[in-house]
């Protein structure tokens, strides 16, 4: 029989923790055959689960009895809250207690506490946080978006390796194109740490397209789009920015004037589909990669329905074996051993929440 996969749901990172987490496992566990283990303060987490039906689903309870909040450094999330639900969550992992974990916590804190407990796949030396953007075709994938904001060119080309490897095996992209992002196509933009990583990136063994700027994200043109943590942290936060204005902007524009009502009404099901395509409630979480097991980072104010879709995503990496094939991948291509990140350096304040 097929091992059902373990999800370890951080119950108490967030803003609206835990009747959200909750409410995201309750549906989680009905919707897909998984088990879901509620990582935080067990009597606030029994308390929220008498608030609902949960007769028959696989849902579990380990308690921690800290927090680590958005206000604190990564490194407590690390040194000093041992039993903090963060690090429980990736504890269970490193015990075979859980396949995974979904936090909407501190997302530095996350990556912290990944990289200490798990530890780093073999040839990685900075792990990187992705995330999923929708273009005119179907979707990108870039990273770093704020686990690393000080790169060196290597870490940049590890990077794109992990994209690689993760556009393959969870998006389906048979050979999938790896940009790096510039602020311009010729080679001579950039700086000259975008100049050195296209140096290593032209001799990669992946189908590597050269510099690509921000409008490629979102074109279609390109499936996989690698920068720094800085660089990437401000894409993400502009382009949720742009996709909750043009929301905003079009909906006042309907409700001005009866054409405009009417109008509305005619194209609500294109408007609806539209604003389904922007939502980042569709695509879940953003996977940390390069961790020797399966993390998603959450937006803080993240609703059920995207930390739903994390859990997805977590069983789905989970399933895929993702790790195993870039370990495989970074053998064969020779990548350099790692031996320069560590959790100390990403706790040091090393990323862009």
């Amino acid at each position: 029989m097929k091992e059902r996969v373990v999800v370890a749901v951080d119950a108490m990172g967030g803003d609206h923790a835990p009747a959200v987490e909750i409410e995201a496992a309750i549906q989680a566990a009905r919707r897909w055959d998984i088990a879901i283990a509620l990582v935080g303060d067990q009597e606030r987490i029994n308390d929220e689960l008498n608030k609902h039906n949960v007769a028959g689903l696989d849902l579990r309870v380990r308690h921690a009895s800290q927090v680590v909040g958005m206000q604190d450094s990564a490194s407590d999330a690390v040194r000093k809250k041992k039993d903090s639900s963060i690090r429980v969550a990736f504890n269970m992992v490193k015990e075979g207690d859980a396949h995974a974990v979904v936090s909407a916590g501190n997302s530095g804190a996350t990556m912290a506490a990944g990289m200490f407990v798990l530890k780093r796949v073999r040839g990685i030396d900075r792990p990187a946080i992705a995330t999923i953007m929708p273009n005119l075709r179907d979707q990108t994938l870039v990273l770093d978006v704020g686990g690393n904001v000080d790169c060196k060119p290597l870490h940049l080309a590890q990077f794109a390796a992990m994209g690689d490897v993760y556009a393959r095996h969870i998006l389906g992209k048979k050979n999938p194109r790896v940009g790096l992002l510039s602020n311009g196509e010729e080679e001579k933009k950039g700086t000259e740490l975008t100049r050195e990583t296209h140096g290593i990136l032209k001799s990669s063994h992946f189908n590597y397209v050269g510099y690509v700027e921000g409008r490629d994200i979102f074109n279609g043109t390109v499936d996989v789009v690698v920068c720094d943590g800085f660089v990437g942290n401000v894409v993400l936060k502009v382009s949720e920015g742009v996709a909750d204005a043009m929301t905003t902007m079009l909906r006042r524009e309907f409700d001005g004037r009866l054409l405009a009502k009417l109008g509305f009404l005619l194209a609500k099901p294109a408007f609806r589909a539209f604003k389904k395509k922007i939502d980042y409630a569709e695509y879940g979480g953003a996977p940390l990669l390069g961790i020797e097991g399966v993390g998603m980072i959450c937006h803080g104010g993240s609703s059920a329905q995207a930390i739903m879709n994390a859990i997805r995503m977590a069983r789905d990496y989970s399933a895929m074996d993702v790790n195993r094939k870039l370990t495989a991948y970074l053998e064969k291509i020779g990548e350099p051993p790692a031996g320069e990140g560590n959790a100390s350096e990403v706790a040091g304040g090393n990323s862009a929440g």
